[in-house]
C-alpha cells in the first residue's frame, strides 16, 4: 500500500484516493515479490527535509551505509517514516522519535541491551561532519557498490564551509545569507569540496537546493569564451583594439553595466572589465562555432534554438549551473580540453576528453584573466596568480566569480534561491571577496610551489613587440610599444597605419600632401583614429589630437568605411516595429571624412556627419543599404525588414 502511495504519487486522504491505492498494491503484488515491494519501500521512505529512501538518511544520520547500521540504528530508521516531521533526529532530546523507539520496543520483548536509550544515542544528526549535497548526488548516481570511495576532500570541504559561514555573518545586513561553493582538482578532475548552500537544514534560504547544480543566469562568466573563441578563429589577439562605442545589433542593443563607452580599449582590458558592447560585437564575428555551438558541444543544457538566444548569450541569457561554469573554466586550465567530473575515487581518471578550444586560445585567455586585479589590495600581495572572472545577473539576482589557480578551478555562487534580487549581488563585490578568501585559505593550510603559467609543450605561439595604441606590429612612426603573444598563421597581424606622419604648414597649420619646395612645413606624427571614435574620445574627456584637415590629401591615406549600425554581413532582419520607430544608420570612418551619405537601393536616406546617428524608417522589404563618405570609400549590406 505505501509503496503504490509512494511511487505513484497517489493523494490517499480521500474514498477515491484509497480505492485507487488499493488497486495499485494489488498490481504491484501481482508482479513484484515482497522482497522486492520492500526493497522498493525502503528506497521511497520520507524522512523528512526533503529526502527520500533508507540509504539517503543512514549516511546523513550515522554517516555509514546502510548495511553497516548497528540493529538500534536500523529500528531508529524503521520508525521515522510514519511521521517524518516529528520524528526525524536533530537534537538530543528527541521526544517523538524516542517514544516511537519505546512502543516499538515493548512490542517486540527485545533484549535489555536493545533499548530506546541506544536508539536515542544513536539516532542523532552528525552535523558538519558531511557534505549533504556531495553526498545525496553520489548516492542517486546509482551505483551497486557496497562501498563508495569518493574523491571529497572532507578536511577542504570543512574549511570553505567555515569561510561561507563567517563570510555570511559579516554580511547579513546586507542581504547574503546564501552562498555555493565547488573546488575541482584539474589535474584529475576530482570534485574536492561541493557546498551546495549556506545551511542545508535552512528552511528559510531552502538550504537542501544544491546551489551548484541549480541552473542560473551567468551574467558575464561566459565572455572568457567568447573572447577565446575570437582568438582561436583569428579575428583578435590579447592587444587587439576594440570599439567601447554605442552599437546596434539589428534590433539588439547592448549597454554595459556603468552605462558608459570607454572608446577603444584592448581586448584583454574589455574581457577583464567585463564591458559588454565589445564582447557583444565579438560573438556577432564568430563563425562556427559560434558561443551557442560551443556551449552545446561542451554540454551545456540550451533547451531552445540559436536564433531564441540571439546575442544575449554573451551576457547571460541562458541559466547555466555552477558545476557546468567550474568544469567550463577547468578546460581553459587543461588546454582547451574538457574532461569528465568525478565523484568515486573506486576507478581511475577518465581519459576521455574533448577538445573545445584549441591550446594557444585557452594559454592566452588564461593570460588575459591573470592581470584581473582582486577585488581589494589586501588580497593583492597573493604570490601566485589568480585567472578570475565574475557576474551579475540581469536584475541583481546572481553574483558569480570563477576562478583558476595553482591547480584547482573554483567557482562561488551568491544569491537567492526563489530568485530575490539584491542591489548587493554583484560579482566582483560579493562573490569576488569570498572567492579570494577560500584561495588565501587553501594556500595557507595546503601550501604547494607556485605555477608558472607557460605556452603548452610543442604550442604554436610568438611573443612579439606591438604598438601599444593600434595593437599592431609596430611601424617606423610608433614609439609606444609592449609585448605580447599571438598565434601565428591565425592571429590578424599587419602593422600599424595608425600613426602617421605628416607634413604641416607653418603659418596656415593646414596639411600638405607634399614638399613642393615652395611652402614652410614641418613634419609631425598623428594618430589616425576614426572619426565616431575621436567624438568618442571628446565625450569622454580625453580628446585626442585631430590631424589638420588638407583638401588636397588623396583618399588612399585614409581607413575603409565600415558600417556599424545596422552591423554588417550578408543579411540583416529588423522587425518591421523597429523599423517604424526608426533604423539607427552609422558607419565608422577615418578622421578626414566629413559627411557619409546613406543610400537605400538608388534613393537617398540622407546625410550626417560620422559622429552621428541617421534614421531610417523603412517598411517591410528588402533593401540594399549603402553608405558613401566624402573620400569615395564605400560600404554596403544587405536589409531585411519583416
Amino acid at each position: 500500500m505505501q509503496v503504490a502511495r509512494l511511487r505513484l504519487h497517489l493523494h490517499t486522504r480521500t474514498v477515491r484516493g484509497k480505492l485507487e491505492q488499493m488497486l495499485r498494491a494489488l498490481e504491484l503484488e501481482r508482479h513484484y515479490s515482497k522482497d522486492e515491494i520492500l526493497e522498493a519501500y525502503l528506497n521511497l521512505a520520507p524522512y523528512g527535509r526533503n529526502m527520500e529512501g533508507a540509504g539517503a538518511a543512514s549516511e546523513l544520520f550515522f554517516g555509514k551505509t546502510a548495511a553497516r547500521l548497528t540493529q538500534p540504528e536500523a529500528v531508529a530508521l524503521s520508525v521515522i517514516p510514519q511521521s517524518p516531521a516529528r520524528r526525524a533526529p536533530g537534537s538530543m532530546n528527541n521526544t517523538a522519535l524516542n517514544a516511537a523507539q519505546n512502543r516499538w520496543y515493548d512490542r517486540a520483548g527485545a533484549r535489555e541491551d536493545f533499548s530506546a536509550r541506544s536508539f536515542s544515542a544513536r539516532a542523532q544528526m552528525n552535523g558538519g561532519n558531511f557534505a549533504p549535497h556531495f553526498v545525496r548526488q553520489v548516492l542517486t548516481e546509482g551505483r551497486d557498490e557496497e562501498q563508495i570511495l569518493t574523491t571529497l576532500d572532507l578536511a577542504r570541504q570543512q574549511m570553505i564551509e567555515r569561510r561561507i559561514a563567517d563570510y555570511i555573518a559579516l554580511n547579513r545586513e546586507r542581504g547574503i545569507v546564501n552562498a555555493a561553493v565547488l573546488l575541482v582538482d584539474t589535474r584529475t578532475m576530482d570534485v574536492l569540496a561541493q557546498v551546495g548552500s549556506a545551511e542545508f537544514w535552512n528552511t528559510q534560504i531552502n538550504g537542501q537546493v544544491d546551489g551548484t547544480r541549480a541552473p542560473r543566469s551567468p551574467g558575464s562568466t561566459l565572455k572568457p569564451f567568447v573572447f577565446a573563441l575570437a582568438i582561436d578563429q583569428g579575428i583578435i589577439h590579447p592587444l587587439s583594439i576594440l570599439a567601447d562605442a554605442p552599437r546596434s545589433f539589428g534590433d539588439y542593443n547592448p549597454e554595459n553595466f556603468d552605462r558608459e563607452f570607454l572608446g577603444p580599449i584592448r581586448a584583454t582590458d574589455a574581457l577583464v572589465r567585463s564591458r559588454n558592447v565589445p564582447a557583444v560585437a565579438l560573438a556577432a564575428q564568430l563563425s562556427h562555432p559560434s558561443l551557442y555551438e560551443f556551449l552545446r558541444n561542451a554540454g551545456v543544457h540550451l533547451p531552445r534554438d540559436e536564433a531564441s538566444y540571439g546575442l544575449t548569450l554573451t551576457l547571460g541569457g541562458a541559466d547555466i549551473s555552477l558545476e557546468r561554469l567550474v568544469h567550463l573554466y577547468a578546460a581553459l586550465a587543461n588546454g582547451g580540453e574538457l574532461r569528465p567530473l568525478r565523484r568515486t575515487s573506486s576507478r581511475e581518471p577518465s581519459k576521455s576528453s574533448r577538445r573545445i578550444l584549441s591550446a594557444e586560445a585557452a594559454f592566452l585567455t588564461l593570460d588575459m584573466l591573470r592581470t584581473n586585479p582582486p577585488p581589494s589590495l589586501a588580497e593583492a600581495s597573493l604570490d601566485s596568480p589568480v585567472y578570475w572572472k565574475t557576474g551579475t545577473s540581469n536584475g541583481f539576482r546572481d553574483a558569480w566569480s570563477i576562478g583558476v589557480f595553482d591547480h584547482y578551478a573554483l567557482g562561488i555562487w551568491i544569491g537567492n534561491f526563489d530568485g530575490e534580487p539584491n542591489p548587493a549581488f554583484l560579482g566582483r563585490a560579493a562573490a569576488g571577496p569570498l572567492l579570494f578568501g577560500i584561495i588565501e585559505s587553501l594556500r595557507a593550510s595546503w601550501p604547494e610551489p607556485p605555477v608558472r603559467h607557460e605556452p603548452p609543450a610543442g604550442a604554436n605561439l610568438k611573443r612579439a613587440e606591438f604598438c601599444s595604441v593600434s595593437g599592431n606590429l609596430p611601424g617606423p612612426h610608433c614609439r609606444q610599444r609592449t609585448e605580447g603573444w599571438f598565434i601565428p598563421g591565425v592571429s590578424p597581424i599587419k602593422q600599424c597605419e595608425m600613426h602617421r606622419e605628416v607634413l604641416v604648414e607653418s603659418d596656415s597649420g593646414s596639411r600638405g600632401a607634399s614638399d613642393d619646395g615652395i611652402r614652410h612645413l614641418r613634419r609631425e606624427i598623428y594618430e589616425f583614429w576614426p572619426a565616431d571614435l575621436l567624438e568618442l574620445f571628446e565625450s569622454t574627456g580625453a580628446p585626442r589630437r585631430a590631424p589638420p584637415f588638407g583638401c588636397d590629401i588623396p583618399s588612399t591615406d585614409a581607413h575603409e568605411l565600415r558600417m556599424i549600425s545596422p552591423t554588417s554581413g550578408p543579411a540583416v532582419v529588423i522587425r518591421r516595429t523597429l523599423a517604424r520607430d526608426g533604423i539607427p544608420l552609422r558607419a565608422q570612418a577615418d578622421a578626414g571624412v566629413r559627411d557619409i551619405y546613406w543610400f537605400s537601393d538608388r534613393s537617398f536616406i540622407g546625410r550626417a556627419p560620422p559622429s552621428q546617428t541617421l534614421s531610417w524608417k523603412a517598411q517591410s522589404g528588402e533593401y540594399e543599404l549603402i553608405a558613401l563618405d566624402d573620400r569615395g570609400h564605400s560600404a554596403s549590406c544587405s536589409v531585411v525588414v519583416r
